[in-house]
């Protein structure tokens, strides 16, 4: 079953009087429900901005997407934060963690923008932090934790409002090859789970780990792998 679809997307940046930039050119995309999906491409082809689109973090400048039953193309910047806020989870590189906040409080942030009960933001963000295997780690703020362990402090705030689908760029990219991979496993889990994942990544060794590879180059979708 199809769970999100994009037809004819296109995205035009306008840098200044006489510079356009095409960064998307009428890309035709479906993913399915539970589908664990790997998108590559070098630099410049429009990994990144498929991603923000993808995550509603900014608007086609033509075409449709439908996420869910939803078509989320032209909604105002409201409802758009809406949507991002219930539907979609984020995983980052550089982890996007608040430094003044522990594991369990950094998890729980989605929560608190839902306006939920403090005593069932805990008790989700204690679960998720266990499912994660930060264990009694939990507690500690950023600063005292691996890359490995604040990923995973990531990945557990990304789940906390049940998304309907989760982004992650390039998640391993600032982790060690072991912990890359602890991490992977934990992809792999969630995908075993039935959770829509897209990957962004430049490493063939993650996109094996995918049930398909979607290759971009100069704006457009111009291979699909099924891995």
């Amino acid at each position: 079953m199809s769970l999100a679809q994009l037809v004819n997307l296109t995205k035009t940046y306008h840098m200044g009087a006489d510079v356009v930039v095409e960064a998307l050119r009428g890309v035709d995309l479906e993913i399915e429900d539970g589908e664990y999906l790997a998108v590559m491409g070098p630099s410049g082809s429009g990994k990144s901005t498929l991603l923000n689109l993808l995550g509603c973090l900014d608007r086609p400048t033509s075409g449709r997407y439908i996420l869910g039953d939803q078509d989320v193309s032209r909604l105002s910047d409201a409802a758009l934060s809406e949507v991002r806020g219930r539907r979609i989870g984020f995983i980052f590189q550089s982890f996007n963690l608040i430094p003044q906040l522990t594991a369990l409080e950094n998890i729980e942030v989605p929560l608190f923008y839902q306006g939920i009960h403090r005593r069932e933001r805990r008790r989700r963000s204690q679960e998720l932090a266990e499912r994660v295997g930060l264990g009694a780690r939990a507690r500690h703020k950023p600063m005292e934790l691996s890359g490995g362990e604040q990923q995973r402090v990531a990945i557990a705030r990304s789940l906390s409002n049940d998304p309907l689908i989760l982004l992650a760029d390039e998640p391993t990219g600032n982790l060690d090859s072991k912990t890359g991979r602890e991490i992977l496993g934990i992809f792999d889990d969630l995908s075993a789970r039935g959770r829509t994942l897209i990957v962004v990544t430049h490493d063939q060794a993650i996109a094996r780990c995918t049930h398909r590879t979607v290759r971009m180059a100069d704006g457009r979708v111009v291979n699909h792998d099924a891995n």
